[in-house]
């Protein structure tokens, strides 16, 4: 959510804004016009409650009945204005950066830089959900016929991996000096605090999940009737949330969270896409980057989430490239949006595997999420999220990436001392 003051300076910004992210509509003469209102209101209603307390300390029964009927019917119409003001409020989208391209979709994304060098192959590399079937890696006409489509089974040498993947990214994450080493490599003067690791809850309430600005595409959300919960989609929908009604000491600041969880997306909009294999799934596992910070390093954490991101895939080995979002492709609460998308050789193209969001306030007003220097009054801090790892389009880049001529895969170095082997071979042909 928008601060109205720079709502009510900056008109031709905001409807720009609108425009740029192919946004819904907002008429801002009318949004103003009810913020007004409600502000007269406000004050009519602080007038008589002074009036009233007059009226009772001078014992004034029939002026203090009179007033209360007044004051009755203001409030009313206060709480139909509150509810028209939030809902105009919550609909303007953030502005973006303004590094941000204007476009009006993903075809019109600019890339940043290309990191890493593409495996040559002597033989047609695979795609990931052949050479799961020929190891015996993946499943997933059986989880079709237990679950539905879009779900798979992980087996053997695949299900392991997923858990090395969550324990080096962990450990890296948690690991100051890793940090430090990172922040330098990328040239950035940021604080080095270690990420507080988190199981966080996957079911969330609706308001909540509305105030982080994520309960629209309702249809892509599982809902549960009888609780009336949503699953979450991503950790950051119940890691960002934790503070919120909260004012946060500076001194605590940046506050960063990495969360471990199994993610639930309906992809309603996805049919007869990537139906093969894990790449596009209802139920898939993701480890999150969530952070709380000074609206003076919001720029700077970013791009720190982002040297986080590029130092796990180097250490992957795994060519990428990095793309930043164009106004079109961005989610409104998005400020500014940065991709990494993994070269994929069995696809013989480049696949988002992570994202880096930065909200600034929008997010954290809406939650009330504040923090307070010593000698100041509170204020909104900046929050940004991040991939850290998406398990599995990771493991699809894994695969496809370190095939061999024989069907095997070779495991990452960095992998290797968690999964116990530097070979994932076919049993049957060994």
């Amino acid at each position: 959510m928008l601060d109205i003051k720079f709502v009510k300076e900056n008109r031709e910004i905001i409807e720009q804004a609108i425009k740029n992210k192919c946004s819904k509509p907002v008429d801002i003469s009318e949004l103003i016009s009810v913020y007004d209102k409600r502000q007269d209101l406000k004050r009519k209603i602080d007038e008589l409650n002074q009036k009233k307390k007059i009226a009772a300390d001078n014992r004034a029964i029939e002026d203090g009945i009179a007033l209360k009927k007044e004051s009755t019917i203001l409030e009313t119409e206060l709480a139909d204005l509150e509810k028209k003001y939030l809902a105009l409020m919550i609909a303007l989208p953030n502005i973006p950066s303004a590094d941000t391209p204007i476009g009006k979709d993903d075809s019109e994304n600019k890339i940043l830089r290309e990191v890493g060098e593409r495996p040559k192959f002597d033989f047609k590399p695979k795609e990931h959900w052949e050479l799961g079937a020929e190891l015996d890696l993946i499943e997933t006409e059986k989880a079709g016929n237990i679950s539905g489509p879009r779900f798979a089974y992980l087996k053997g040498d695949l299900a392991l991996m997923q858990f090395a993947l969550i324990q080096f990214v962990m450990s890296l994450l948690t690991n100051e000096d890793v940090l430090e080493k990172i922040k330098n490599d990328a040239g950035l003067d940021i604080s080095t605090k270690p990420f507080t690791a988190m199981i966080p809850p996957v079911f969330i309430k609706p308001a909540v999940l509305n105030r982080m600005a994520r309960l629209e595409p309702r249809e892509e959300r599982y809902h549960t009737e009888a609780d009336d919960l949503y699953l979450i989609g991503s950790a950051e929908h119940t890691l960002g949330p934790i503070h919120m009604d909260e004012i946060i000491p500076e001194e605590k600041l940046p506050i960063r969270y990495v969360g471990y969880s199994t993610s639930f997306r309906r992809e309603a909009g996805a049919s007869g896409k990537d139906t093969r294999g894990i790449l596009r799934m209802h139920q898939f596992d993701k480890v999150e980057m969530e952070t709380f910070c000074s609206p003076e390093n919001c720029y700077k954490e970013q791009d720190f989430l982002v040297a986080i991101q590029e130092h796990i895939m180097t250490a992957l080995g795994l060519p990428y490239r990095i793309i930043i979002c164009c106004t079109g492709d961005m989610g409104d609460p998005d400020h500014r949006h940065l991709d990494l998308e993994t070269w994929m050789p069995g696809q013989d193209k480049y696949r988002e595997t992570h994202s880096a969001d930065l909200m600034t306030t929008y997010q954290s007003r809406r939650l009330n999420t504040r923090y307070k220097k010593k000698d100041d009054k509170p204020d909104f801090v900046h929050m940004n999220d991040a991939t850290a790892i998406a398990i599995g389009r990771t493991l699809i880049g894994i695969m496809e990436n370190y095939q061999q001529a024989d069907g095997s895969i070779k495991v990452p170095e960095v992998l290797q001392k968690y999964l116990g082997k530097s070979v994932i071979a076919n049993e049957k042909k060994s």
